[in-house]
């Protein structure tokens, strides 16, 4: 027992863990002393333990392929259907655009009408999946999000402003999808 009470202090196990060792270690000594068990039978029960402990490690590593099937499915699942929302909001915007082809007398005004509001329509929908229009007229250069496509002398504007934007940008959460393409001012 002394032995025992060694091994325990040099483990740093105390309180209840030390109670459990205790009994599981008592049990030994009380079944070695007692000699009950032949060798065949501690074999015997070690093989039994052997099945078991292989037992449950065959259904552990099944659950663990399982759950690393279902992973890659959701993933899967996620990357396809990712745009599900962003779709069916763009229908509408597909329907506004049907509507006003399908019309047979339409008057010009009244389709330049029909595509501001379309086009309103559309940049309601890319904001609400937070799509954030770049149109930087008048502001400074900034290379992460404008690429200059020619530069003009400006008497008014200082260099290294916006002057004209050819094709505005576009930001989806903070990412660029598509720098502003700008005319810059020079000296």
């Amino acid at each position: 027992m002394k032995n025992i009470e060694n091994q325990k202090e040099d483990s740093g196990i105390s309180g209840h863990d030390e109670a459990d060792i205790t009994m599981d270690n008592d049990e030994e000594i009380e079944n070695d002393s007692d000699g009950n068990l032949t060798p065949e039978e501690q074999l015997q029960q070690s093989i039994t333990k052997a099945d078991e402990n292989w037992d449950k490690y065959l259904r552990a590593v099944a659950e663990l392929e399982n759950v690393r099937k279902r992973a890659v499915r959701d993933v899967e699942k996620a990357r396809k259907y990712a745009i599900e929302s962003f779709a069916k909001e763009l229908l509408v915007v597909i329907d506004s655009f049907e509507m006003a082809t399908n019309s047979e007398d339409i008057e010009l005004k009244d389709l330049i009408s029909g595509n501001k509001s379309t086009l309103q329509l559309l940049q309601s929908i890319l904001e609400q999946f937070n799509v954030k229009t770049i149109d930087p007229h008048g502001e400074p250069f900034n290379a992460e999000y404008h690429e200059a496509m020619s530069m003009e002398v400006s008497e008014k504007l200082e260099p290294g402003t916006v002057i004209t934007v050819y094709q505005k940008g576009y930001l989806l959460s903070d990412r660029l999808l598509r720098p502003a393409r700008v005319v810059v001012s020079k000296e």
